[in-house]
């Protein structure tokens, strides 16, 4: 017993201190950086091509420019541009057709979620309880082991008969009759 314990403190102990090393790891590692890259501004770019591989850049078509991504808003507001004329991401899609592709996967993933759910659901309640056809035969068996049982029964008292009729069993009434017959 104290062998599992000391195990088990170990291991605790020594994932405690992978976290710990994890920890200062990672703070150690932001504090390198102290000096911030320098960010080139979305007006620069004159090209979709070159524009759109920046996720805060949105490019143009109807003025042919490249513009900082109102971050304020989910969605470009026309101002900026119209959503049918606007590229993120990637030059040959649209923003309105990008919103409606990712809003159809968003849309497939979930209802495929939800059937598979559906389906685990229903199928842990079939198996909980007895299926029809496994009452049926539950049934099916007792009935016939119940017949069993009575042809045993008259089986029984058919062969006491053919004893009684030619002796074979004696009268209950003293222990003895067995010898006297002899």
């Amino acid at each position: 017993m104290t062998y599992f314990t000391t195990e088990r403190q170990t291991r605790i102990t020594s994932a405690l201190f992978c976290a710990v090393v994890l920890c200062v790891s990672f703070v150690s590692e932001g504090g390198c950086q102290t000096t911030p890259s320098p960010t080139t501004a979305c007006s620069t770019y004159k090209t979709c091509d070159t524009c759109v591989p920046h996720a805060k850049c949105l490019w143009c078509l109807t003025n042919n420019n490249c513009t900082d991504y109102p971050v304020s808003w989910l969605l470009p507001p026309a101002s900026v541009c119209k959503l049918s004329q606007a590229r993120w991401g990637v030059c040959w899609m649209n923003f309105e057709a990008l919103i409606i592709a990712l809003a159809v996967l968003c849309g497939t993933i979930l209802i495929s979620i939800t059937v598979c759910c559906c389906c685990c659901c229903c199928c842990n309640k079939r198996r909980s309880g007895p299926d029809r056809d496994e009452e049926r035969f539950a049934r099916k068996r007792e009935e016939i082991r119940q017949r069993a049982e009575e042809r045993n029964g008259e089986r029984k008292a058919r062969h006491d008969e053919i004893r009684r009729k030619y002796g074979l069993i004696g009268d209950a009434d003293h222990p003895y009759s067995k010898f006297e017959n002899e």
